[in-house]
């Protein structure tokens, strides 16, 4: 239980830094946006440091590395799906494709289900769609560019989930330090790389750097659910985190809630109840 909580925590805070993240990379090039999110994110993992400790061990550090450089690709690609669009399509892409590939981990590494678990996991999945699609959803059509963003960015999430998965238990927020230092590094590097290109618009400072900070924060519930629980179950669960984007949609923008989100949001509430009996 202790797990699925952090996970929807985790579902919550990666929403809500989808959901600034996209609005801060209509305002400027993606990489503007990224090159703040990205240091900023380190900062919050640098302030958790002397409270839960880092044991900073070759495995920690590798698969935190490895982490970034997902992390990274992760940052960019959505960013840029979500700039392109249409969301209402590529959103429920991505978010499938970053719970299908933890979840296929988990199961190969010897996770079990119960009866329970069997029937909330892909009523969660469906839940993702119905939830991510917004209207027109079946009519709209994307681009084959879009696609391909939306599915990098999908894969380059889920990499980021499994790598901090296979940090060692014990080592704190070691890998997720490593990660933001290595995730910021490729950033920094690849927006000096293409200044040029960046145009003159300003980023939208504090809108960038609080979804850097909540994604950090995201991680960190992520990563905690899944030395809990089993990574299966809790990467279905974050996996969920466009509910937290469409509340936040309908709250600040007042977009309106079509009736399949609806149901999508009935569905997810079902399965939550489903994997907490599993």
């Amino acid at each position: 239980m202790i797990a699925l909580v952090l996970a929807l925590g985790s579902s919550l805070a990666y929403g809500t830094a989808d959901f600034l993240g996209g609005l801060g990379a209509r305002r400027a090039h993606v990489l503007r946006t990224v090159m703040i999110a990205a240091p900023a994110s380190l900062v919050v993992e640098l302030v958790l440091w002397p409270l839960l400790g880092a044991s900073f061990t070759p495995a920690s550090l590798a698969w935190g590395a490895a982490s970034g450089v997902a992390s990274a690709a992760a940052f960019l690609l959505l960013y840029r799906t979500l700039a392109i669009g249409p969301m209402n399509v590529l959103s429920p892409v991505t978010a499938l494709v970053s719970a299908m590939l933890p979840v296929a981990v988990g199961l190969l590494q010897g996770e079990h289900l119960g009866t329970a678990g069997l029937v909330g996991l892909p009523l969660a999945l469906a839940a993702v769609v119905l939830v991510s699609a917004g209207p027109g959803a079946g009519s709209t059509r994307p681009s084959g560019k879009a696609l391909l963003l939306a599915v990098g960015a999908g894969a380059a999430i889920a990499l980021q989930l499994v790598f901090l998965h296979q940090a060692p238990a014990d080592s704190g927020v070691a890998p997720l330090i490593a990660g933001r230092t290595v995730a910021s590094a490729v950033t920094l590097t690849a927006a000096a790389l293409l200044h040029r290109r960046l145009g003159t618009e300003k980023p939208a400072y504090a809108m960038s750097a609080a979804a850097g900070a909540l994604d950090s924060i995201a991680n960190l519930l992520f990563l905690i659910a899944a030395r809990s629980g089993d990574l299966a179950v809790v990467a279905v669960i974050v996996a969920l985190y466009p509910a937290g984007t469409v509340l936040l949609a309908r709250r600040v923008l007042s977009e309106r809630l079509q009736r399949s989100q609806l149901w999508g949001l009935g569905a997810a509430a079902l399965a939550v109840g489903l994997l907490a009996a599993a």
